[in-house]
């Protein structure tokens, strides 16, 4: 049914014959249904600072949290708070409170008046590595 080839061993011929007949029963999925899509974590680990180096991004500007708060990316691709510095997880997650917080759908950075999420900024450097 969902595309696996198989080797089936069996000694006694009555279970072969159930087994023949059960397997001849079998509807397939046709291959569209059976593709199977890949999961975020296998895609290619892009590192913050990436996108200082590449220019996406540069020291000093503003990121903005989904409440307004502000922190000001650094040069070494870590983020500075009022209170809080480190990666983009780490001041997101200081900054709600929480054990964590992915940084990428989190943070924002402003591109014509709009609320821009940094993981579009992701996306677009892993869609250049292709």
């Amino acid at each position: 049914m969902l595309g696996r080839d198989y080797i089936g061993i069996e000694r006694e011929a009555a279970y072969r014959e159930a087994a023949t007949a059960r397997l001849a029963r079998v509807r397939k999925f046709d291959r569209e249904a059976l593709t199977v899509t890949a999961s975020k974590r296998a895609e290619p680990r892009v590192p913050f600072g990436q996108l200082v180096e590449r220019g996406l991004l540069r020291p000093g500007e503003a990121l903005y949290s989904p409440r307004g708060q502000v922190a000001k990316v650094r040069a070494d691709g870590t983020l500075v708070g009022l209170d809080v510095r480190g990666s983009i997880h780490q001041v997101g997650a200081h900054l709600e409170g929480a054990p964590s917080c992915n940084g990428w759908t989190y943070w924002s950075f402003r591109k014509d008046g709009m609320n821009v999420p940094i993981d579009v900024l992701r996306q677009q450097i892993r869609s250049e590595m292709d």
